[in-house]
């Protein structure tokens, strides 16, 4: 009857039995029990890691991209060279990745993730360094070396107290048991500086990320150009762009100041490697320089070799030509004297140069053009051909009309619209272009003169300073220091039991690592060795 009724209903036994049954429902998370869970995902370690890898591979941009922070000339310039792609990248906050609110956000999570899990593992281990070891098993044939050994004449208390006192020389923390009918045991510890180790590591690299983050918001960074001859004092005023952090006080600023007194810069001459010619090989710079409490001293700055004055860091940052100019107006007046920094365009030092002259009568002029210091003109037109300086030449023309000055706008130094202005032609009514050599002085047909009398060098420099930068550096090394504990520090426990055995003693002893350990098992032997020597290991006993 049975075998009927499997055969006109397949469905399996177990199946039958749920039918009518409502079906299993889970519980509901709610919304605390949804909060649970997603700190708890969050303050994973494998989280943490992941989001230490994002941290990374979100970094790579400001190293490969110039950033607005460091050299807006050179991201101004990649935006103009690379179209919709540039604009793209700089909507993404590519230029500017260090103050993005998607690495902001990376790095506040990471922190709250470390947060999150490193204090709960201090408090645990906490509670297991005053904590006794764990008692012995009973199954020690389960671990690793187990050796197993008969002692004749001896009983187990006096195996316990050398075992006691052999593991403790090791540095073993050691705990003395007793199992029943006579059985005695010794159950040994160590190696929490792995964990030690591994806490520290990560605590530090707590400090680090607060180091970087409170550095970030009580520093201040400036680039500044420096002609030679002249100095630089360090105030707000002085710098030609600043960025101050958000807790940054100005009051804050080290009163020191330093003049530029020479600037060598040399340049490859090997023509028989055309990729090397003309490539830089030395930049150093003499400085002089002043700060409170010391007396005023020369240092030569190299590039990574900053001035440290006060906290602050000046750093070699670039450097170009600054041709000294003199402009006359009709009447005879200077309106214009004194080095012009140019802007290099090339790896030769093709520098742009644009002089504003507001006071010059009867109109405003400017000029504007282009030196070589290796001059050469070709279907190109006027360019150089080396970076030093062998054949220097200034190509410029002059522009008549209100410059925008008297507005009171802010308006960019080395650029200038010339196409609201009038260019200054010859008797014939042609633009006039102006070559000049060092030394040469030309006459415009109204009366000015310009008169290029020499040539100087400018160095910029990238001033920097960040009062967390020495507590960063410090929680670095520890972090270092914690990750070497936690790599080459093994974690182990080693068991000893003594149990009767007529007159005598049977011994086990075994041993396990709680990471990679290849010296455990010899070690195990060896301590069997010391407590019950085989004969070809008696010398070993105490």
């Amino acid at each position: 009857m049975k075998d009927q009724q499997a055969l006109e209903n397949p469905e399996p036994a177990h199946e039958r039995a749920y039918e009518g049954a409502s079906a299993p429902t889970m519980p509901r998370l709610g919304v605390r029990g949804t909060l649970r869970f997603l700190w708890r995902q969050l303050t994973s370690m494998n989280t943490a890691l992941v989001l230490l890898l994002l941290l990374a591979v979100a970094a790579v941009p400001g190293s490969l991209l110039p950033q607005r922070s460091v050299n807006p000339a050179k991201t101004e310039q990649f935006l103009a060279d690379n179209g919709w792609w540039g604009e793209l990248l700089d909507w993404a906050g590519f230029f500017e990745v260090f103050t993005s609110p998607w690495f902001s956000a990376i790095y506040l999570l990471l922190f709250i993730s470390l947060v999150g899990c490193v204090v709960p593992r201090c408090v645990t281990y906490a509670r297991q360094v005053v904590a006794k070891p764990p008692r012995t098993p009973r199954r020690l044939q389960r671990f690793t070396g187990y050796t197993r050994r008969p002692l004749a004449n001896e009983a187990p208390k006096d195996i316990q107290l050398r075992a006691a006192r052999h593991l403790k020389k090791a540095g073993y923390r050691v705990r003395t048991l007793e199992e029943g009918s006579g059985t005695l045991s010794v159950s040994a510890e160590r190696g929490y500086l792995r964990e030690a180790g591994n806490l520290v590591f990560h605590l530090a690299l707590l400090g680090v990320l607060l180091g970087v983050g409170l550095g970030y918001l009580t520093s201040y960074r400036g680039q500044i150009t420096v002609v030679e001859g002249e100095g630089f004092a360090n105030s707000l005023t002085s710098y030609d762009s600043f960025e101050p952090g958000a807790w940054f006080n100005p009051d804050d600023l080290p009163a020191f100041r330093f003049t530029l007194d020479e600037f060598r810069a040399e340049f490859s001459t090997d023509s028989s490697n055309p990729k090397s010619f003309g490539l830089p090989t030395k930049f150093e710079a003499d400085l002089t320089v002043d700060a409170p409490g010391r007396e005023t001293y020369k240092q030569r700055v190299r590039v990574n070799e900053p001035l440290e004055v006060d906290g602050a860091s000046a750093f070699l940052l670039g450097n170009g030509y600054a041709p000294i100019i003199t402009v006359r107006d009709p009447e005879g007046h200077v309106v214009a004297d004194g080095p012009v920094r140019t802007v290099a365009n090339d790896k030769n030092y093709t520098g742009q140069l644009v002089l504003k002259m507001p006071d010059a009568s009867p109109k405003q002029m400017a000029l504007v053009g282009i030196f070589a210091p290796t001059a050469v003109i070709d279907e190109r037109g006027p360019h150089s051909r080396y970076a030093g300086l062998v054949n220097p030449k200034l190509f410029v023309t002059a522009h008549t009309g209100d410059l925008g000055l008297d507005e009171g706008v802010p308006t960019n130094a080395y650029q200038i619209d010339v196409s609201t202005l009038d260019q200054v032609t010859d008797s014939r009514g042609k633009p006039l272009l102006m070559t000049l050599a060092p030394g040469e002085k030309f006459d415009l047909p109204d009366g000015s003169s310009i008169e290029f009398r020499d040539i100087k060098r400018y160095a910029a420099f990238d001033v920097k300073h960040d009062p967390w930068q020495g507590f960063t550096l410090v929680m670095a090394l520890v972090s270092a220091a914690g990750l070497m504990l936690s790599l080459f520090i093994p974690r182990r426990r080693m068991w000893v039991r003594a149990t009767p055995d007529g007159e005598g003693s049977e011994i086990e002893v075994a041993g396990l690592a709680r990471s990679e350990d290849f010296a455990l098992a010899d070690d195990v032997t060896r301590l069997a060795d010391r407590l019950a020597p085989t004969p070809a290991s008696a010398d070993l006993r105490e």
